[in-house]
């Protein structure tokens, strides 16, 4: 089967491509596959657009979990005199910074801490749309979803409708790693399966409900792997066109035990490829983020010319992937900068992609 290349580009146009034909992609030369990525960008996008970004802060209500991925370095189990939940005057004061800079979305995920049951979740979220109207709760991933139904003992339809009614806006797509079970039971194999967390998600749509769609790759997972979670996401997106974005990111390594068994990560160029792959198979997802949090402000930008037209949030705070070892600090000046370097606008948008203020590029950038 031929591979997909320059020459033959309207085979992104007419057909979409197959497993078997995404997996060649790996062995395009990597600046083709910058082109053919970019190209499937500009539909959507054109150069004319401005690359976006959102003011957000990621915060942990609770670092107690019973998951015991092996991948965290982030949480502990419950009885552990490191775990904690946040009190929700610390949650409090840390949104109110965030509203103070011009933010307009909490990112707010947790640990699965058997404590906290489905009325935990609506006294915060109540408490924080009294006190912040104007935030969007971007909150709970489809495992903490799935860990709040078996502690609450309620099915997922009846949480999600609660948490909805208590203010949640939208689910990150956390959780999702590798969407095939070999993988998962490696990496958590007391987390939910493939099956349970694109079920949640397919409820969580159906309920009305957009959430992203994420991929942390590069640990013990094979090309082929890679591009059966990208077949599942894209399955689902075409049945319910629930997913705003797709966000992908390599595994980092440090203090945790998987870390100590994986002798070679995903590098910047194996980052590119996946990104610019993932954006040629997955044609009916509109948004790319660039993972700059992983790869550093330089990667992050070179993504925007591998298929990303999102570079993400600016992470007021971040714990989990810094736990692990990877600690990119970057100013929203940065962010903008970077941008405008690759001969963009820039533009803060919302959690739903829409616009919000435009940075035109200026003369020094």
């Amino acid at each position: 089967m031929q591979v997909l290349t320059k020459l033959n580009l309207d085979k992104l146009s007419n057909k979409r491509i197959t497993k078997e034909e995404a997996i060649k992609l790996y062995d395009v030369d990597i600046i083709e596959l910058g082109e053919l990525a970019n190209s499937v960008r500009q539909k959507l996008h054109v150069d004319s657009k401005p690359v976006t970004f959102i003011i957000d802060r990621n915060i942990n209500y609770t670092n107690v979990c019973t998951a015991s991925c092996r991948f965290c370095a982030f949480a502990f189990w419950p009885g552990d005199k490191r775990g904690y939940i946040n009190s929700y005057e610390v949650i409090y004061n840390k949104v109110k910074e965030l509203i103070n800079l011009g933010g307009t979305q909490l990112l707010l995920q947790g640990g699965h801490n058997p404590e906290l049951k489905i009325e935990y979740y609506i006294d915060l979220f109540t408490a924080l749309k009294k006190d912040f109207p104007g935030i969007t709760l971007h909150a709970l991933s489809p495992s903490e979803v799935d860990h709040i139904c078996n502690v609450s003992n309620m099915t997922t339809e009846d949480v999600i409708k609660k948490l909805i009614n208590a203010g949640l806006n939208s689910i990150p797509g956390g959780g999702a790693e590798i969407l095939v079970d070999r993988v998962r039971n490696i990496l958590s194999p007391l987390k939910i399966k493939s099956d349970r967390w694109l079920e949640v998600m397919e409820t969580a749509h159906r309920l009305g409900l957009k959430t992203t769609a994420t991929m942390m790759f590069g640990h013990v997972e094979t090309l082929e792997e890679r591009i059966e979670h990208m077949d599942k996401i894209r399955e689902l997106q075409d049945k319910t066109q629930g997913f705003t974005a797709f966000i992908s990111w390599n595994f980092q390594k440090e203090n945790n035990p998987l870390g100590k068994e994986v002798e070679k990560t995903a590098s910047s160029l194996d980052y590119l490829k996946t990104l610019a792959i993932s954006r040629i198979y997955l044609d009916n997802i509109i948004n790319f983020q660039s993972s700059w949090v992983t790869q550093g402000i330089d990667i992050g930008q070179v993504a925007l010319a591998f298929g990303a037209n999102d570079m993400g949030g600016t992470m007021l705070e971040e714990n989990v992937v810094s736990a692990a070892g990877k600690l990119c600090k970057v100013s929203l000046e940065d962010i903008i900068h970077a941008i405008h370097k690759t001969g963009k606008d820039a533009a803060q948008r919302d959690t739903q992609y829409n616009i919000i203020k435009v940075i035109p590029m200026k003369l020094k950038d």
